[in-house]
């Protein structure tokens, strides 16, 4: 029986929550590391929880319902997801990138996958025609971010999914800033899906996660090879925590975008901010792509301030918005790009990118909305007060 979105979040996959010991309804957390045989050649299905465990399993099985796909692998982050994904490809390979990357993704290719023979190529993969242009005879997969982190450009992922198979590449999406909930990459044509389990997915802030995903079985089974041998499998307390944040994952993402949508609508109409990026509105560039392939706009925004000094001086008054790394949490976090998510990205990279030392990133929370506007009109009068005396620059 195929569950909806919410219930699917909330049941996961009925074949597994079924079978909990003792009519548990939360998932057990198997807190071993071996498991006993019952005899000579038999198992219980668990041998080390290296290669397997039912709580992880759980997990797998509940983002795999979420996603569509045939199997889920939980890492101990999201880089360690990204760093098993390479392990697929020989070196060699080259790699189509949106432009507007996380910088640790960035920093996991130039630092550690190049020494490994792997190229790439950074292209506004908003732009089809760019990204056709960049593929090569050595070319493997596109790499797609969408929303882009920070500036929230758009791919549309069908066009992107034509020409990997035009082309016979694998399409790989990361997914973490929609999350499963509102934007299914398989649907539109990829073969793999990464996500930071930390963010949406975990939605508390507690605890690091990964995801891998695939549609496709033969990758499938590569994937669980490997990920058995590389050994960065999901702890069990982990592998609880997440499954837990996954529950109210449907109503947590849809009093985030809610929130988020009335805050971006207040910054347009602040003086100081030159420029709000957020899918959800309507003059953004991705709007309508955003529509045909996704369910909602999501929680993260972006907006660039007339001034380094205005930038830093929110940084510095905010209270009850925490300024802080990561996103997704119910707590609204405020993040400077230029110094932490994206300090490894050379600056000319960066701002040809649109990030500039006036950039601020939000991830929004589930706080009253009301309380969130209140303290940035706060903020924003006492950095006017500061910059310029009350007086209007």
């Amino acid at each position: 029986m195929a569950y909806q979105i919410e219930t699917t979040c909330i049941c996961g996959d009925p074949e597994t929550s079924k079978n909990h010991s003792f009519g548990a309804v939360s998932v057990p957390i198997y807190q071993t590391a071996t498991f006993a045989h019952p005899g000579i050649g038999e198992s219980t299905g668990h041998n080390y929880t290296r290669e397997s465990n039912p709580t992880r399993d759980e997990l797998e099985k509940t983002v795999s319902a979420l996603e569509g796909v045939v199997d889920t692998v939980a890492c101990t982050s999201g880089m360690a997801a990204i760093s098993l994904m390479m392990e697929l490809f020989d070196s060699g390979s080259h790699f189509v990138c949106t432009e507007d990357l996380y910088g640790g993704s960035v920093r996991i290719f130039e630092a550690l996958e190049k020494k490994r023979g792997f190229s790439f190529s950074y292209v506004n993969t908003a732009d089809v025609e760019a990204v056709e242009k960049a593929i090569t005879d050595q070319t493997k997969a596109l790499y797609i971010e969408t929303p882009s982190n920070p500036t929230m450009q758009v791919t549309d992922l069908a066009e992107m999914s034509r020409l990997a198979t035009k082309h016979g590449l694998l399409l790989i999406v990361d997914n973490t800033f929609l999350s499963p909930y509102l934007q299914n990459p398989i649907a539109q044509g990829a073969d793999l899906v990464v996500h930071s389990g930390t963010k949406f997915l975990g939605g508390h802030n507690d605890t690091l996660a990964g995801f891998l995903c695939t549609p496709i079985k033969a990758l499938a089974e590569q994937i669980r090879y490997l990920f058995k041998t590389i050994g960065s499998g999901l702890s069990p307390f982990d592998s609880f925590l997440v499954l837990r944040g996954i529950k109210t994952l449907s109503v947590r993402v849809e009093r985030q975008q809610e929130n988020a949508m009335k805050i971006a609508s207040w910054l347009k109409e602040q003086k100081k901010v030159t420029d709000v990026y957020y899918v959800g509105l309507p003059e953004h560039p991705g709007y309508e792509i955003m529509k045909k392939q996704a369910r909602g706009f999501g929680a993260m925004l972006t907006f660039q301030l007339e001034s380094k000094e205005f930038a830093l001086s929110i940084l510095e008054k905010v209270r009850m918005i925490k300024f802080a790394e990561s996103l997704g949490g119910v707590e609204t976090l405020i993040t400077y790009p230029t110094t932490q998510t994206h300090a490894d990205v050379p600056k000319e990279i960066r701002e040809r990118n649109g990030i500039t030392e006036a950039t601020l990133r939000l991830s929004v929370g589930i706080e009253d909305a009301q309380d969130l506007l209140d303290e940035f009109e706060k903020v924003f009068a006492e950095t006017e007060e500061e910059l310029y005396g009350g007086k209007k620059s």
